[in-house]
């Protein structure tokens, strides 16, 4: 085959250090933009971004010839700097250290796409912990919870 093609669908989740609730409404929609762009720059395209007070989801097709935590740290660090340029309420801002990512087949795109944009009302009944041990344990990765939160 004389080109390489690929489709790397990925839901990526992370929140902000200590889970603080700084995520607000007047900051949401510019931060998903802000995030947006950084993902077309990276030849990453976002597919759908979304938050609530406290963490980000977001499904993007990865590209190819960049490595995942590649693009995470240019999200977190471009955004992170980004943030602080908000005001002085977001001048020690800082994302978690880590983040969840998450393989999504072609079939089920839709699913997630609804899943992301409801997150407002999801967080209504359920946590952010709660939500991110679910996406662990449903893809079966083995974790520590000393280790997955800060």
């Amino acid at each position: 085959m004389p080109q390489s093609l690929a489709k790397n669908l990925v839901h990526l989740i992370f929140s902000t250090k200590n889970r603080a609730p700084v995520l607000n409404d007047i900051v949401r929609k510019a931060l998903h933009a802000y995030v947006a762009g950084i993902l077309n720059d990276l030849a990453s395209p976002a597919l759908l971004i979304n938050s609530v007070s406290d963490h980000l989801h977001i499904l993007f097709n990865l590209n190819k010839n960049t490595a995942l935590a590649n693009v995470v740290m240019e999200v977190k660090r471009g955004s992170s700097k980004w943030f602080k340029t908000q005001g002085a309420n977001f001048a020690e801002f800082h994302w978690q250290n880590g983040y969840g990512a998450f393989s999504v087949g072609e079939s089920v795109v839709e699913a997630v796409k609804s899943y992301i944009a409801n997150q407002q009302d999801h967080h209504r009944r359920v946590t952010f912990q709660d939500e991110f041990r679910v996406f662990l344990k449903r893809h079966e990765i083995e974790f520590d919870e000393r280790y997955v939160w800060d």
